[in-house]
């Protein structure tokens, strides 16, 4: 599954052109296609044949960059029904849930379809996702946002679900579980008839109270590991000869995750040990 990756722009590939400002368009590249733009036009014949990396010139002069979009650009900037994970909470999700080549997944929560893209190139080829969603206008926007970028069905390693997890989940066995809706504890116990043993449940909220719900959902369950809970903050740096400083704006919180692992049928997690209070050694 996918778009071309590399080798020189042909007809059907999605480009981004970016404008000295910064300014990002990306479009699907037509035979006989123009891109039209305030500052002039660029019939997609002169990208066509050319390597990444190019740079073309508008007929008002003005020059662009081309690339093929990265994931994290096309997430950004894809039409949405609802919110979307953005690229920072999104990596974190697959790298600290360990989202693996083959893996099987369960996403609820499909919103408009942006983890759903991580979550299928992290699984590759092998790898299946189950993503479920409640709201059919939501799943027709994720379903159009991800068939584009992968440019072809997907019909051996994708499947979309419009409904409820709880009532129509089906799946045993599975790697990993991420929940991206309003209420991830409701959905804790169906999680863990599902997961397989060792297991990861990972679940995106936006407020600390519902990551707080979160955490002693999965706590009293009795069937995960100690739920660990943090937030991803980015600051981006501006560099220019000796001005090295942050920069004046950075991404603060976007939402909170949430995971655990799943433990062996009969298991009973070991009693968590606390610090005594007024006291700073550790246990």
């Amino acid at each position: 599954m996918g778009f071309r990756r590399h080798g020189p722009f042909q007809a059907g590939d999605q480009v981004q052109l970016t404008d000295p400002k910064n300014k990002r368009h990306t479009i699907t590249l037509k035979e006989d296609g123009v891109f039209h733009t305030h500052k002039g036009a660029i019939p997609h014949s002169e990208l066509i044949g050319q390597p990444e990396g190019s740079v073309v010139r508008s007929s008002g002069g003005t020059q662009y960059l081309a690339f093929r979009h990265l994931l994290q650009d096309y997430t950004l900037a894809m039409p949405r029904g609802a919110a979307v994970i953005y690229p920072k909470d999104a990596s974190m999700i697959v790298g600290m849930a360990d989202i693996f080549p083959g893996a099987r997944v369960i996403e609820a929560g499909v919103g408009s379809g942006a983890l759903t893209c991580f979550l299928l190139r992290a699984v590759g080829p092998e790898g299946h996702v189950t993503s479920y969603e409640r709201r059919e206008e939501f799943a027709d926007v994720a379903r159009k946002n991800v068939q584009k970028f992968f440019a072809d069905p997907m019909d051996d390693n994708w499947r979309l679900v419009v409904g409820d997890l709880v009532a129509s989940i089906d799946e045993v066995d599975v790697d990993r579980v991420v929940l991206d809706m309003l209420a991830p504890w409701e959905c804790v116990d169906a999680a863990a008839k599902a997961l397989t043993p060792g297991g990861v449940i990972c679940c995106y909220v936006a407020t600390t109270t519902q990551m707080s719900k979160t955490v002693e959902a999965i706590r009293d369950h009795g069937c995960f590991t100690e739920p660990h809970a943090w937030e991803t903050l980015v600051r981006d740096w501006h560099v220019e000869g000796l001005a090295v400083r942050p920069d004046h704006r950075m991404i603060g919180h976007t939402g909170f995750l949430v995971s655990a692992r799943r433990m062996a049928d009969g298991v009973t997690p070991p009693p968590r040990r606390r610090r005594p209070k007024g006291t700073t050694e550790e246990l």
